[in-house]
C-alpha cells in the first residue's frame, strides 16, 4: 500500500479533463493511470456519503434549474463563512439523485461544459464499487470535510465512512485526509487505516477557531509541528507552497526543509495541486506543467494530488 515510488493521485478525478466528483472523471482518471481517486466526502439528509468539493452544491450541479428545490436554498456558515444556496446535508439521496454535474471552473475549463447535465453525484459506494471493477488495484484517498460543521448539525462523517470501508473489506490502499486536526486523532483511536493531515500554506485547521487554539497550520509544518502530527497521522498533504515558496511576481524561490523535516518525523508528504493551466503555474513554468512535475518529485516527495493524472511522470 505505502509505495517506494511517488503516488499519483486523481484530484477529485481527472478533473482537468471530466466535471470533478464524477464517476466518469474517476473513470477516466483510472483509465489515464492514477494510482489513488480522491472523493471529498459530504453527507446527506439520510446520512448517506457523497462526493462533493463543498456541501454547497450551486457550482457543482444544476440545483438552480430545479424549481422543485427552491424551497431549499438557504443561507448558512460554513467553517466561519456565509453561504448562500444548497446544501447536501438538506436533501435525502433520492433528492440529490435528480441532480446533474456541472464543470465548476467553466471560464478556465470551457471544454469540461460539454458534460454539463450527463452525469449524478456519486455515492461513496459507487465510488468504491467503480475501484474494486476495475483489473488492478486502485486506491481511495478519501477526505472529510467539514468535520467539525458535520459533527454539529448531528451528521458526522468519520464512523460512517469507517462503516462503508468496513463493509465493502476495502482496507488496502486507502487513506483518510482531513484539514482538520481532532477528528484525525479521533480516526486514530478507531482504525489502523493511514491517516492524513492536510495543511494550507495559511490560515489554520478550523477546530482549532472552534476550540480557541491560538496555533495555524504554520505551526504544524516546524519540526515539533511534524512530530505531534506523527503521534496520529502517518502522512501530510500539504499546499505545494510549502515545499517551494512563489515571490509576489508568482515565481519559485528555494525549497524549504519540509520534505525533509517530513521524513525525518516518517511522514509521508504528499503535494497538491497540480494543474495545467497557467493560472495556476508558477511564473517558471508558464506553458510547462511537466517540468514543475519535475521539480517537485526530485525533490522527493512520496505523491502528488493531480487534476491532469496523465502528466505525472518521473524516471
Amino acid at each position: 500500500m505505502l509505495t517506494n515510488y511517488p503516488i499519483i493521485i486523481a484530484h477529485r478525478g481527472a478533473s482537468g479533463y471530466r466535471p470533478e466528483h464524477t464517476l466518469a472523471a474517476y473513470k477516466l482518471a483510472i483509465d489515464l493511470g492514477a494510482d489513488y481517486i480522491e472523493p471529498d466526502l459530504v453527507v446527506t439528509r439520510d446520512g448517506v456519503l457523497v462526493a462533493r468539493h463543498e456541501n454547497e452544491i450551486s457550482e457543482t450541479t444544476d440545483v438552480g434549474n430545479h424549481p422543485e428545490f427552491a424551497r431549499l436554498q438557504t443561507t448558512k456558515i460554513i467553517d466561519g463563512e456565509v453561504k448562500v444556496g444548497w446544501f447536501t446535508e438538506d436533501f435525502s439521496l433520492a433528492e440529490l439523485k435528480t441532480l446533474k454535474a456541472k464543470e465548476r471552473i467553466p471560464q478556465l475549463r470551457p471544454q469540461n461544459t460539454i458534460y454539463n447535465g450527463l452525469f449524478s453525484i456519486p455515492t461513496f459506494q459507487e465510488i468504491i464499487d467503480l475501484a474494486q471493477a476495475q483489473s488492478r488495484n486502485i486506491g481511495i484517498y478519501p477526505e472529510t470535510k467539514h468535520p467539525s460543521y458535520f459533527k454539529s448539525v448531528g451528521l458526522p462523517l468519520e464512523d460512517t465512512l469507517l462503516e462503508v470501508l468496513k463493509n465493502n473489506n476495502f482496507h488496502q490502499s486507502v487513506f483518510i485526509q482531513s484539514f482538520e486536526v481532532s477528528n484525525l486523532q479521533e480516526l486514530a483511536k478507531k482504525t489502523d487505516l493511514p491517516l492524513v493531515q492536510l495543511i494550507n500554506d495559511h490560515g489554520k485547521p478550523y477546530d482549532f477557531v472552534v476550540n480557541d487554539d491560538l496555533r495555524t497550520y504554520q505551526d504544524l509544518v516546524i519540526k515539533t509541528g511534524l512530530q505531534e502530527i506523527a503521534k496520529y497521522a502517518q502522512a501530510i498533504g500539504v499546499n505545494k507552497n510549502l515545499i517551494i515558496p512563489r515571490d509576489a511576481d508568482g515565481k519559485l524561490l528555494s525549497p524549504t526543509s519540509l520534505i525533509m523535516d517530513a521524513h525525518t518525523a516518517k511522514l509521508l508528504i504528499h503535494a497538491w495541486t497540480f494543474r495545467n493551466e497557467d493560472v495556476f503555474l508558477p511564473l517558471d513554468f508558464q506553458g510547462n506543467p511537466q517540468g514543475e512535475y519535475e521539480l517537485f518529485l526530485s525533490l522527493g516527495i512520496d505523491g502528488v494530488f493531480s487534476d491532469f493524472p496523465d502528466k505525472v511522470k518521473y524516471n
